[in-house]
């Protein structure tokens, strides 16, 4: 697995790259727009399906924001929503396998960190001042503030390491993955496509195994069913180089490295942010 390739160059500025990444987040941000557009358009008094389901998703988002920030910080609702749903869509972009994800490269997960340390900044700063912000590094005692420093540096660093570790780390499993499938279909129909009679077999094997599963109802007896049969058939036509083993296994995977993790992931992403900004702005009575 390697890095986000460069499309082309734009010759400003010394030279702007165009890569993988910056494509997929812009399509990500299409995407989300159009989206937006269309689920926001003709609104009843009497919502339909699909106005109602929107609605549920909009006051969920709400009451998380409420619960989690305080109902004085609702105006960072659309905010947290647009920073979920692209961390969500930048990861299944990826599922295309056209485009790269957004979220596997360091540089997307970061920028969403240091913003989130800026808003929290920006907040203090408008609350308490520029050098009531610079005191609060001092406090308790003038030794903490090397502490405090490093506190504030560490976050957008644990963020962002923490969501571009998941997403990478599941590509790299699963681009290993894909490379081991196809040496072992590679060697498996190697072996079995000497022979006229192993070939025969494991197609007559792998029929039985299957209607046994079938009338059994085996998921193990399927799964070697469909593969003998696969095997012994491929081996007879001579297709010896097609990786049919990748078909399955990398879905599965996939539907955990890219679906679930992907969405537990931007959820974190998202609470993590919730709380930061929410602790930078307390409610009125507090402050």
């Amino acid at each position: 697995m390697t890095g986000p390739k460069i499309y082309f160059v734009i010759p400003l500025f010394g030279g702007i790259p165009i890569t993988q990444t910056a494509v997929s987040s812009f399509v990500v941000m299409l995407l989300l727009c159009a989206a937006g557009i269309l689920l926001g358009r003709n609104l009843k008094k009497r919502p339909g399906r699909r106005q109602a389901l929107v609605e549920k998703g909009v006051m969920m988002l709400y009451g998380m924001v409420g619960e989690t920030m305080g109902e004085h910080n609702l105006r960072w609702t659309p905010y947290i929503g647009a920073l979920f749903l692209s961390s969500l869509g930048g990861t299944l972009i990826g599922m295309t396998g056209i485009l790269r994800s957004a979220t596997a490269d360091l540089s997307t997960t970061v920028t969403w960190a240091v913003m989130t340390s800026v808003l929290c900044w920006s907040v203090s700063i408008k609350a308490n001042g520029f050098w009531g912000w610079l005191k609060g590094f001092t406090e308790p005692v003038a030794v903490m503030t090397p502490m405090n420093i490093i506190s504030e540096i560490s976050q957008p660093v644990s963020m962002s390491f923490r969501h571009f570790g998941n997403i990478a780390g599941g590509g790299v499993l699963t681009s290993l993955l894909y490379s081991a499938l196809a040496t072992g279909s590679s060697l498996l129909l190697g072996a079995v496509g000497e022979s006229v009679i192993a070939s025969v077999l494991f197609l007559l094997g792998g029929i039985a195994l299957f209607v046994l599963g079938m009338r059994r109802k085996k998921l193990a007896c399927k799964i070697f069913g469909a593969v003998c049969t696969a095997t012994g058939l491929l081996a007879l036509l001579g297709l010896t180089g097609v990786p049919f083993l990748e078909v399955g296994i990398p879905g599965i995977l996939s539907l955990y490295f890219d679906v679930f993790s992907g969405g537990v992931q931007a959820l974190v992403f998202s609470l993590l942010t919730m709380v930061y900004i929410g602790n930078a702005c307390p409610a009125p009575e507090e402050a």
